[in-house]
């Protein structure tokens, strides 16, 4: 092997330790930062919804546990706000 590709996988290598050790840090734990990218970049897709789309309709489990509905069944044609987060 000569000294150019030693150099590039060398420099690669040095640069794929270094981004995983920012984003462990940004993660709180190489063990999170593993996981977010196991899990989250395979899902990561831009959508199609433009301003002034329609939202999708959803299929989603009742209060009970146990029924489903589509939200489109309770709110009719009047808007609705769903909230994702964390409130403590």
């Amino acid at each position: 092997m000569n000294r150019f590709w030693k150099w590039t996988a060398g420099i690669f290598g040095v640069l794929f330790v270094a981004a995983f050790a920012a984003l462990s840090y940004m993660a709180g734990s190489a063990k999170d930062a593993y996981g977010m990218v196991r899990y989250a970049l395979p899902h990561m897709h831009r959508g199609t919804l433009k301003v002034g789309s329609d939202a999708p309709d959803a299929r989603i489990v009742a209060l009970d546990g146990v029924s489903r509905f589509h939200i489109r069944q309770r709110t009719h044609d009047r808007p609705l706000v769903l909230v994702f987060g964390s409130f403590t």
